[in-house]
C-alpha cells in the first residue's frame, strides 16, 4: 500500500497544534495530527472521570481564546459556546466579611466601597488604564516577533514598525507600560489601591501559574496577560465554556476536519525524523516513520529539543540554551465531584457566590508567604485556592443534583526539598480540604469523588515538563523575542522545515491559540504562501455570507 503524503505533521494535538492545522489546511495543505492520548485537547479538554461527570480536568475558564481564531474557524458553527461569569469573583475573608466583583460595574463600585472609598474612587481609572496597556500588548499576540538580535536592515524595520505601535501612548502610559513589565503584581497594585482585600482579589490573577509570588517582579505583567481576553467582545471578562474545555478543542478539530485534516489519537510521536539539519517526518513510537517536509511541534521546548530531538542534530549553544529555559512548574488542580454546594461562613446558603471564582487567600501577605514555602521545596502550608463550579452554568456536566468543583492551587512546586508527590498526593489534598473547611464547614460531607492532579501528574498525564501549564516560565527574559531562547522567538527552529507552535513560543501560555495562529502564518510564509491580501484580510476567513 503506497505510503499517504502529508505536507505538515503536527506533533501533539493540544488546541494551538489543532489551531495551526486548521489554518494550514484552510490554505490548501494536507495535514497530519498525531496526538499520543485517547483524545485531542492537551489541557483544554473534558473528560468522565467518574459516571456522569464531565470533568474540565486541567485548564477550566475560557477568556484569552482569541477573537480573530474563533471568528475565522468558525468555532461557534462547531459548538463552541461560553457563559461569562458573574459574578466574576468571590472573595471570602476570615473575619467573616466576603467581597464580590461583577460584570455591573457600578454594583462592583458599592462592593469596593465596603472596603475602601479611596478605593472605589479610583478603580474606573485603574480599569481604563489597564484597558489602554492590554490594547497595545494584545496587538502583539497574534504578531511575529522581530529578529533578536537584528541582524539587517529589515530586521530594523521590523523594530521601527513595532514603536509605530507605541504611537498612540503618551509619556505616562508609555512608563506605565515599562513598569508593567517589570514590576511586581503587589506594587503596581499598590499605587491604585489602599484595600488589603481589594489588593489580593486582583493580585490573584498575577500568580496563576507563575513561579512567583505577588512581590517578584514580573507578576504585574502575569496580571495584565490575564486581562487582556474576553467573552463575547466584552474585554476582561472569564466565562465556563459549555461542555467543558474540551468543547474548545473539539470545535477547533472539527473546523479542521472540515478542511481535510487527518487526526489520529493513541499515537505517541518517538522521534523526529532529521537527516543534515533537515526535518523529513517522524517516527511513531514502535517503529513507524510518517514522512512529511514540515513538522510543527505542539509539544513544550524541552521536550521538543531535549527528547525528540537527537543532540547531535542541534548546535551546542542553542541546546545549552534550551536546557536553560525555565520551565519548573508551581501548579496543583484538583476536581471534585459534589452532592451539593459548599455552605460559606461568610456567606451562606446557595447564592451568587458559587457562580463566581471564589478565593480563599485573604491577603497579599497570605500569598507571598504561600510563595515562601514553595521557593524552598514546600507545598504551601497555606495555598492561595481559586474555587470553581461549572455545573452552575452547564448542568449537563454532572447528574442531576450534583455538582463539579475545581481547585486550583499555587503553590505546590515540582522539585520537592523532602518527600515525593506520590507520597504527599493524597495527604496535602487532605490538607486543602481541611483549609477549605475552615471557610466552607460543610465541604467534606458533600464529596462524592476526589482527582488529584499534583504538578508531576500535570507532567505524566499532560505531557507538561515538570508540571508548568505555560510550557516555560513567562518571564521577562522568557516572553516575546526571548521565547523561548534569543533569535529562535519566530517559529523557526534551528532544524530546517521544524516548527514550534505551543505556549513554549510567543506568546506563551493560556487557552489562546495564538502560538498555533502565529506558527501556521510562518509555515506559510517560508512556503511562499501569503496569509494575507494586500489589504490586511485574511485569506483563511470564511466567505462573507
Amino acid at each position: 500500500m503506497p505510503e499517504k503524503k502529508f505536507d505538515v505533521i503536527i506533533v501533539g494535538g493540544g488546541h494551538n497544534g489543532l489551531v495551526t492545522a486548521a489554518y494550514l489546511a484552510r490554505a490548501g495543505k494536507k495535514v497530519l495530527v498525531l496526538e499520543r492520548r485517547e483524545l485531542v485537547g492537551g489541557c483544554s479538554v473534558t473528560e468522565e472521570i467518574w459516571p456522569g461527570f464531565r470533568v474540565s480536568t486541567a485548564a477550566y475558564l475560557s477568556s484569552l481564546l482569541q477573537e480573530r481564531i474563533v471568528r475565522e474557524l468558525e468555532l461557534e458553527r462547531f459548538g463552541y459556546s461560553v457563559d461569562a461569569k458573574d459574578p466574576a469573583f468571590f472573595s471570602a475573608f476570615p473575619d467573616g466579611r466576603h467581597f464580590f466583583m461583577w460584570q455591573d460595574p457600578h454594583k462592583t463600585l458599592e462592593e469596593i466601597a465596603k472596603f475602601s472609598t479611596h478605593d472605589a474612587e479610583v478603580y474606573p481609572a485603574y480599569e481604563e488604564h489597564l484597558e489602554q496597556l492590554a490594547q497595545v500588548v494584545e496587538g502583539l499576540l497574534l504578531t511575529t516577533p522581530p529578529e533578536f538580535p537584528p541582524r539587517n536592515v529589515i530586521d530594523f524595520l521590523d523594530y521601527l514598525k513595532l514603536a509605530g505601535r507605541m504611537r498612540k501612548l503618551n509619556r505616562k502610559q508609555m512608563v506605565s507600560l515599562i513598569k508593567v513589565f517589570t514590576q511586581s503584581a503587589a506594587d503596581f497594585l499598590d499605587e491604585w489601591f489602599e484595600s488589603p482585600e481589594i489588593k489580593v482579589t486582583l493580585a490573584t490573577d498575577g500568580v496563576i501559574g507563575a513561579n512567583g509570588g505577588p512581590r517578584s517582579p514580573g507578576t504585574a505583567y502575569i496580571l495584565l496577560h490575564h486581562c487582556m481576553g474576553g467573552v463575547d467582545g466584552k474585554r476582561g471578562l472569564w466565562g465556563f465554556v459549555r461542555g467543558g474545555m474540551g468543547a474548545i478543542s473539539q470545535a477547533i478539530a472539527a473546523s479542521a476536519r472540515s478542511h481535510g485534516v487527518e487526526i489520529r489519537v493513541n499515537v505517541p510521536v518517538e522521534r523526529l525524523l532529521v537527516r543534515g539539519s533537515v526535518v523529513k517526518g517522524v517516527v511513531i513510537e514502535g517503529g513507524e516513520e510518517v514522512h512529511a517536509p514540515v513538522v510543527a511541534s505542539n509539544l513544550d521546548p524541552h521536550v521538543t529539543f531535549l527528547r525528540l530531538v537527537d543532540p547531535k542534530d542541534l548546535d551546542t549553544e542553542f541546546l545549552e540554551s534550551i536546557k536553560r529555559f525555565r520551565i519548573e512548574g508551581t501548579s496543583l488542580k484538583m476536581n471534585l465531584a459534589l452532592t451539593g454546594l459548599p455552605d460559606f461562613r461568610a456567606l451562606s446558603g446557595a447564592g451568587p457566590q458559587h457562580r463566581a471564582t471564589m478565593h480563599i487567600c485573604p491577603s497579599i501577605a497570605y500569598v507571598e508567604r504561600a510563595w515562601d514555602d514553595a521557593k524552598y521545596g514546600r507545598p504551601s502550608a497555606h495555598p492561595l485556592l481559586e474555587l470553581t463550579i461549572p455545573t452552575m452554568y452547564d448542568p449537563s456536566l454532572a447528574p442531576p443534583g450534583r455538582h463539579i468543583m475545581g481547585i486550583f492551587l499555587q503553590y505546590a512546586p515540582y522539585t520537592l526539598l523532602e518527600n515525593d508527590w506520590d507520597t504527599l498526593r493524597e495527604p496535602y489534598a487532605d490538607h486543602v480540604m481541611s483549609l477549605i473547611e475552615e471557610y466552607a464547614p460543610n465541604i467534606r460531607s458533600i464529596v462524592q469523588a476526589r482527582q488529584v492532579l499534583t504538578p508531576l501528574d500535570l507532567e505524566r498525564r499532560f505531557g507538561l515538563t515538570s508540571g508548568n501549564i505555560f510550557h516555560g516560565e513567562m518571564s521577562l527574559d522568557q516572553m516575546f523575542v526571548m521565547r523561548p531562547v534569543a533569535g529562535w522567538a519566530r517559529y523557526r527552529t534551528p532544524i530546517r522545515g521544524l516548527y514550534l507552535c505551543g505556549s513554549g513560543a510567543h506568546p506563551g501560555g493560556g487557552v489562546m491559540g495564538a502560538p498555533g495562529y502565529n506558527a501556521a502564518k510562518a509555515i506559510l510564509k517560508d512556503a511562499g504562501m501569503p496569509s494575507h491580501n494586500g489589504r490586511g484580510a485574511s485569506l483563511w476567513s470564511s466567505p462573507a455570507k
